[in-house]
């Protein structure tokens, strides 16, 4: 008989885990490794390296449906999250800081990419399809709230660590990352009474891994044959560069914020950037991409994409003005990344909706996956040059090189081309 669990008691916490390991890789990592000494260009580089698991993962994630359970896998990824956040504890201290911390953040983003798609799986297999739609904004709300948490919460937290242990900076991170690993051995502990045991999550039977990657090389030439090669160009620069500027922007955002004005940033303490770019910020893309949301269920995809574009791009330019301006103001800075941070909300929201367009028809899971790689790989790929270009030009430049580089965004979506139908309420 099917588990009566109620899905309140595991949903927030599921997604809180799903969401807490990709900020502390994408964002935390960033300001730690930034107190530790290291330049813009090495930030940008190494912290960029770390999100190949995400991009990469559709590779592997037949496999979590061929051995053992969801729920089993669920488990065993918060075991080892929370045993690579106590090795990054263990060796913040240690001569070799830096090689033995990379190598626990490499598994921990590997063991929190498998994590999202055993989380997904297993949320699609407990709940029916009106559970599953009516619990959606849930699970993004308390995915959002991790994100909080770890830019407005963990980030002050070494702050505030920092002024009670004499600036001993690498010692006030490791007890952050222990308290850390402590709560998802907890969040461990708890979903193992919490995650009910679903009827239908079985490992698939009958199926070899020889076949599973026979399906998953069809499914991968299926996705190129979906139009003729020469208009296959346009969807694909669209999926790569839709977020161009914003890839160049994401790491060296924070460090502008965060370092000092004789380095050409704002110097924002540990607790400001908590409440400017942590909480602010983050509410502010949370509402941008439910307005997106909203818009385009009422009126359709097509009428939104070009406000949609302008939402993610011509917002960047206070980056611009707080680059000259210098301001010191709190509420000042925090209402420019409120304004940012909202506009790209609002304009990711277009990235979603083609991508899913794109991928209606067979194998749409698999080809769906597939967008989110190539759209990864966009991200990843000039965020690891980003540091290189900030260090050579200086913040200024820099970010009036990535206002002129919006162009590039609409340069791409001008060749895509959408059923004005699409999203729209029938």
């Amino acid at each position: 008989m099917k588990s009566k669990h109620n899905p309140w008691w595991w949903i927030p916490t599921l997604y809180i885990s799903e969401g807490l390991p990709n900020v502390v890789v994408m964002t935390v990592a960033v300001v730690m490794y930034m107190q530790m000494g290291m330049s813009d260009t090495e930030i940008a580089v190494y912290t960029g390296l770390l999100g190949l698991p995400w991009m990469i993962k559709p590779l592997w994630s037949p496999f979590v449906d061929l051995y053992a359970t969801k729920r089993w896998w669920v488990l065993a990824m918060q075991m080892l999250l929370g045993s690579s956040l106590a090795g990054v504890a263990f060796t913040m201290n240690a001569p070799f800081w830096f090689q033995g911390t990379m190598a626990f953040f490499f598994l921990m983003a590997f063991a929190s990419a498998t994590h999202d798609i055993a989380a997904d799986g297993y949320y699609m297999l407990e709940l029916s399809d009106h559970d599953q739609v009516w619990f959606v904004g849930i699970r993004n709300t308390f995915y959002r709230l991790a994100v909080i948490f770890g830019n407005g919460a963990l980030i002050p937290l070494a702050g505030i660590l920092q002024k009670l242990l004499n600036n001993r900076i690498a010692y006030s991170w490791s007890l952050v990352f222990f308290a850390l690993a402590g709560l998802f051995i907890g969040i461990w502990l708890y979903h193992t009474f919490a995650m009910p045991k679903a009827d239908a999550d079985k490992p698939r039977q009958g199926t070899s891994a020889k076949e599973v990657w026979k399906g998953i090389v069809k499914a991968f030439g299926t996705f190129f044959k979906k139009l003729p090669p020469r208009e296959m160009i346009a969807p694909m620069l669209f999926l790569l560069f839709y977020r161009f500027p914003e890839a160049l922007m994401l790491k060296m955002s924070v460090t502008f914020l965060m370092r000092s004005n004789e380095e050409g940033g704002l110097g924002l303490s540990m607790e400001e950037f908590g409440i400017a770019s942590g909480t602010v910020g983050v509410i502010g893309l949370t509402l941008g991409g439910i307005v997106g949301g909203i818009l385009a269920g009422r009126d359709g995809f097509k009428k939104w994409l070009w406000p949609m574009v302008f939402s993610i791009t011509l917002p960047d330019i206070v980056y611009v003005y707080m680059s000259y301006a210098m301001p010191h103001n709190l509420y000042v800075i925090s209402s420019c990344l409120f304004v940012e941070q909202f506009g790209y909300g609002l304009g990711f929201t277009a990235l979603t909706l083609y991508m899913l367009y794109f991928s209606k028809g067979n194998y749409q899971t698999s080809h769906y996956a597939f967008c989110t790689a190539i759209s990864y790989i966009g991200l990843m790929l000039p965020g690891i040059v980003s540091g290189y270009l900030k260090d050579a030009m200086g913040y200024q430049s820099f970010f009036v090189m990535v206002m002129f580089l919006c162009s590039v965004t609409f340069a791409v979506t001008t060749l895509i081309k959408v059923d004005p139908s699409f999203g729209k309420k029938q």
